[in-house]
């Protein structure tokens, strides 16, 4: 135990790896694609919302041009989006939703991250107050 009036104690023992396991091997099955925040709210928009142009998704999730399509990009190479040209003359508008790929790869994403937020809602001690911790409820 570290004590701060007596430098000369013993540091406390890390952690077993044992202990540590569980939780680094969800963190690691975090898929990485989605693990970004702007492609994580694209895929949960498009979870809800069925399609969406890129106006929408620019308007919604508040990003620039450029950044939007990058990471539009990054999904569509994954063939975790679609993309559909509609329209005619001057005015096509590009829509996108989730491919079956990609719902079944935020389906997967979001039970690795529930698998790994139950790891943190054990009755451990809550470290603030020394109680044990309660589940958040929205």
């Amino acid at each position: 135990m570290n004590d701060p009036v007596n430098p000369q104690t013993v540091p406390e023992a890390a952690p077993d790896a044992a202990d540590a396991a569980p939780a680094s091997e969800f963190v690691e099955a975090l898929d990485p694609l989605l693990h970004q925040p702007l492609r994580t709210q694209i895929a949960a928009y498009l979870v809800g919302r069925g399609e969406a142009t890129f106006s929408e998704l620019k308007r919604v999730l508040q990003c620039t041009d450029g950044n939007l399509d990058a990471h539009l990009k990054k999904l569509l190479a994954a063939d975790y989006l679609q993309q559909e040209r509609r329209g005619g003359g001057a005015r096509l508008q590009t829509t996108y939703a989730l491919t079956a790929t990609g719902r079944a790869a935020f389906a997967a994403y979001l039970a690795h991250l529930q698998k790994l937020f139950n790891l943190t809602q054990c009755d451990a001690p809550d470290h603030r107050a020394g109680l044990l911790s309660k589940p958040h409820r929205a």
